[in-house]
């Protein structure tokens, strides 16, 4: 996934399904001096830092 789809993916009213490792995840903030993404694992409620291109919009 590129940074410019994240953004629109946040900004959107509807709910799009993202993926990080197969497992479901929501998009909480972007950071893009350093291109990377907090997450939050709906499975699980974690939270992680991973780089953008390893989201996958399903």
């Amino acid at each position: 996934m590129d940074i410019k789809r994240a953004g629109e993916i946040i900004e959107s009213l509807g709910v799009i399904e993202v993926s990080y490792k197969g497992e479901p995840v929501w998009i909480e903030n972007i950071n893009q001096q350093n291109s990377t993404v907090k997450v939050k694992n709906m499975n699980t409620d974690k939270e992680l830092n991973v780089d953008i291109k390893d989201l996958e919009e399903n």
